[in-house]
């Protein structure tokens, strides 16, 4: 089983971006990237949409997610999505069927 959230941070004046960028400079993502359990963990950014960040996150089963939430990472991220004044939506999708 695999489990994929789709985040969108949207902001204002290219901020969901510089997010984003602050992310990889912080190295962040790489430690997110590196986490037991952790599948996919890509930015991408929508053509008809210059003020939002879609980010695809795939974990291994909720348990990965769940150490995921708790880590300290979560506060850093808090912290830049507040720092930037980003909104945030999500999606979240069950593959049942996944196969590694």
């Amino acid at each position: 089983m695999s489990i994929t959230v789709n985040l969108y941070y949207t902001g204002s004046d290219g901020n969901a971006r510089r997010f984003a960028e602050e992310m990889v400079e912080k190295g962040i993502v790489a430690a997110v990237r590196a986490q037991e359990g952790n599948e996919r963990y890509e930015y991408f950014f929508p053509m008809d949409d210059p003020e939002t960040v879609l980010l695809i996150d795939r974990w291994r089963d909720q348990e990965a997610i769940d150490i995921h939430h708790k880590s300290p990472m979560m506060a850093q991220i808090a912290e830049l999505r507040s720092k930037y004044k980003l909104r945030l939506r999500v999606e979240r999708y069950v593959d049942e069927l996944a196969v590694k």
